[in-house]
């Protein structure tokens, strides 16, 4: 366990890298809404029928990339189009970090109903990259980028326009 300064110093970086990503996420307009919590940012889903939000969220020192929704239908909706494609979820985001100039191997993504009901999908940033602001960010857009484009997420049919 790291000294109590030490730690204070470990969170308040990680909330630096964090609060840097904020200017990016408005910038890009990918998102309904930006809230910034004392130990997260999450980031709203457009144009989604139902709740749900992208989170990047400080955990144990590290940082966490998430994709969460109260809506249990949703979540089977995206659990179905994984099912049907057969792409694992973590080769759809590497697809889409690859679209952003990253190049490497996504953490295995969890997939749970955590304690608040709510059924997420996550995974931390991979060893050596909690520090790093750009690559922080270019998980969030890809996650963006990956769920939007599964089940409801991306609003349906209205996106096939």
């Amino acid at each position: 366990m790291a000294p109590p300064l030490e730690a204070a110093t470990e969170a308040s970086s990680v909330h630096q890298i964090l609060q840097s990503v904020l200017p990016e996420a408005n910038a890009r307009g990918i998102f309904s809404k930006i809230e910034s919590l004392h130990d997260r940012i999450r980031c709203h889903a457009k144009d989604c029928p139902e709740p749900a939000w992208y989170e990047l969220a400080a955990v144990d020192g590290a940082i966490v990339v998430r994709f969460a929704t109260p809506d249990r239908w949703l979540s089977e909706s995206i659990e179905s189009d994984l099912m049907h494609f057969g792409d694992p979820l973590e080769e759809l985001v590497e697809e889409e970090l690859a679209e952003l100039g990253w190049r490497g191997r996504v953490p295995q993504i969890k997939h749970f109903r955590d304690d608040a009901k709510l059924y997420t999908f996550e995974n931390a940033l991979p060893d050596g990259a909690a520090g790093d602001p750009a690559l922080a960010a270019k998980f969030l857009f890809a996650y963006e980028a990956a769920f939007r484009a599964l089940g409801d997420v991306g609003g349906g049919d209205a996106d096939e326009e």
